[in-house]
């Protein structure tokens, strides 16, 4: 059989019925949106050829469903989604899927219900009616296609369709998220046990997470986002160990987090359970698993402190991520189904990201996230934390965390996103955090912060809502000076200082006036401690120097005496009978200045007695027995006097 393909790559936007060349043996007809086309074709018109794949999509077919179809009845593959059909499916379109591979009419306005016919559908086709306004139930016939992708409609009803035994199904992916069922999950997963990706997120389920769902032990994808679901994760869960994806927030799920996510489900890559009532602590055994890349428990009542064994959470510590291995799981089904149709067809999570929930699909899986804000942790932020280099978002905000920040987070070199507002975190803000080139998003509000704000690349570009909340905290961001920044004022239009910033000399100055005191101070004053001769030197010189100004200063014949009255000294004169028995006394240890060794005989004895407090209080204590010579007056006569000083007491003498 010749295979013909027409593809159109004329410039005229429009085309026509009668712009197609009469080619009865064209099998094959793609015109995708990048051509820019618009077809108009008259409800009569018969096309000359039987087509196997038609591909129109972005075509502007509508506002009519294309009746021309009711001719071809060769389809293997058709796709007019994004056509703007705002019509209903006629019944006979419906028995062409019995030779299908491939139907895909999502993006339209279709208003229509299906009918529940029964229909062999032989060749497990991959169909795609989301994003329209199908309603109704859901025929049991569609159980037999790989793929049934009916996410964004109507559809009210689940159990009839999900619980009819008299259809073998085939259903490896069923997305019917963003619909309007409004009833309990229906308990009979048994019978499409071979699925593997499963979405139910945003409609209006209620009760509990059937026993059942247990059976799906090929399932990979597993989420019921966005329901009333309620009560605990039943146990028969860990039987689905194959689940990569496990997206359970938005509910009333209550009880604690079960060992078992971490003993079972090992190739676990998401986990988001955010929004619930889950209580108790974060069990240890999520440590294991090593392959998680997105964690959100946000929004629950858990308590007590994070695990420090985070470091375990391997993808998490690497840089890089392996898309294609998230990617291979989504489409392991039909890769024919990514390959052309891969837009329509995604894994999305919602995620806090810079403080905005956002949506990210299948090809923004790229980023690394933990989030367990609005819980009541306690207890300090782990220091292994710091392993997780290739994390891209971390959010602790809203729990009772204390202690201080670790300084290893500056080593989170891909960290985007970081908030530990609202809790109880003391201590200086690390200067390591202003070494995060990708930081966008910082917010350290409300706890109990201290000191400078650590300036540095961007970090000075943080508005002051990144801050407030710090009583003590302190810097440029806040608008608030710190201590030691001087009397700088922190008006908007202050002038600078004509001479500029001082600062600099200023601390120049002081620490080398500091420095050389204490050199010298302790140079001077360690040698005269640590070495007795100089010790001995230094006061002698003292000494004599301290009674030589005094001397001079008062500028007198009886110069020496007087300078012993201006250190409350007496000089006593004994009567001439009583000289051969002296009195002695301890000798003022500053007169020692005033004396020359010279020996002389004494006829005569005077006594100096310390009468008041002397101003040296150092003498030598290494002196046994000296000789010393002075002048003295003794009833206006000039004398001269002799000491011997034998270590303890001094005997002063003078000659006639």
């Amino acid at each position: 059989m010749l295979f013909c393909c027409f593809y159109c790559m004329l410039q005229d936007p429009f085309l026509d019925s009668t712009a197609f060349p009469i080619a009865q043996k064209l099998s094959a007809l793609r015109l995708r949106d990048k051509h820019s086309l618009s077809l108009k074709f008259v409800p009569s018109w018969v096309p000359p050829f039987q087509l196997i794949q038609l591909g129109l999509r972005s075509c502007e077919l509508g506002p009519t469903f294309p009746s021309w179809l009711k001719t071809q009845s060769s389809l293997y593959e058709l796709d007019i989604s994004d056509n703007g059909i705002n019509d209903s499916v006629p019944d006979w379109f419906w028995n062409k899927l019995q030779n299908m591979i491939l139907l895909n009419m999502s993006h339209n306005y279709i208003i229509s219900a299906i009918p529940n016919i029964s229909l062999k559908l032989p060749n497990r086709p991959s169909i795609l009616l989301n994003s329209n306004q199908f309603e109704g139930k859901i025929p049991s016939f569609l159980l037999q296609a790989s793929e049934l992708m009916l996410s964004e409609n109507n559809f009210s009803d689940l159990f009839s369709f999900l619980c009819d035994q008299s259809t073998a199904s085939n259903l490896g992916t069923l997305d019917v998220s963003r619909n309007q069922i409004k009833q309990q999950l229906p308990d009979c997963w048994k019978s499409v046990k071979q699925l593997l990706f499963l979405d139910l997120s945003s409609n209006n389920l209620s009760g509990k997470i059937p026993m059942s769902m247990g059976a799906l032990v090929n399932m990979e994808a597993l989420v019921l986002r966005n329901n009333g679901l309620m009560g605990e994760l039943p146990s028969s869960l860990k039987n689905c160990s194959s689940l990569f994806m496990l997206d359970l927030s938005e509910n009333m799920l209550s009880g604690q987090i079960p060992s078992w996510i971490g003993e079972s489900m090992h190739q676990l890559i998401i986990l988001n359970m955010r929004g619930n009532q889950l209580s108790g602590n974060l069990p240890i055994h999520l440590c294991c698993l090593k392959r998680i890349q997105l964690l959100d428990l946000s929004r629950n009542n858990l308590s007590r402190g994070i695990p420090t064994c985070l470091m375990n959470l391997t993808a998490m510590s690497e840089q890089t991520i392996n898309t294609s291995d998230i990617m291979s799981r989504i489409y392991s089904i039909n890769k024919t189904l990514y390959e052309i149709y891969g837009l329509y067809v995604t894994v999305d999570i919602t995620l806090m990201w810079k403080g905005v929930e956002r949506w990210f699909n299948n090809p923004e899986l790229k980023l690394k996230s933990i989030d367990l804000s609005s819980n009541y942790l306690m207890g300090e932020i782990p220091k292994e934390v710091g392993y997780l280099l290739g994390l891209g978002s971390l959010n602790l905000s809203r729990n009772n965390l204390s202690g201080e920040i670790p300084s290893q987070i500056g080593n989170l070199s891909s960290l985007e996103s970081l908030d530990l507002s609202r809790n109880h975190i003391s201590g200086k803000i690390p200067p390591s955090l202003s070494e995060i080139d990708f930081l966008g998003k910082l917010d350290l509000s409300h706890n109990s912060l201290s000191g400078r704000i650590p300036s540095g690349r961007h970090f000075e570009t943080f508005e002051a809502s990144s801050f407030e909340g710090n009583i003590d905290l302190c810097g440029k961001q806040l608008n608030k000076t710190c201590p030691g920044d001087g009397d700088q004022t922190t008006e908007e239009h202050q002038e600078p200082p004509v001479n500029g910033d001082d600062s600099v000399f200023y601390e120049g100055l002081y620490m080398s006036l500091g420095i050389g005191y204490f050199t010298g101070f302790w140079g001077l004053l360690g040698s005269l401690l640590l070495w007795r001769p100089w010790r001995i030197v230094y006061i002698r010189i003292l000494n004599r120097l301290t009674v030589y100004m005094c001397c001079t200063l008062l500028n007198r014949e009886e110069s020496i005496v007087g300078c012993y009255k201006n250190h409350h000294v007496k000089v006593v004169t004994q009567k001439e009978n009583s000289w051969t028995k002296p009195k002695t006394t301890t000798l003022p240890p500053f007169i020692s200045s005033c004396f020359v060794n010279t020996p002389i005989s004494p006829p005569q004895s005077l006594i100096l007695q310390n009468g008041g407090q002397c101003l040296i209080l150092y003498w030598p204590l290494d002196v046994v027995k000296t000789r010393f010579m002075m002048q003295v007056r003794d009833e206006g006569v000039s004398k001269v006097a002799a000491v011997m000083y034998d270590g303890v007491s001094a005997t002063v003498k003078h000659k006639k």
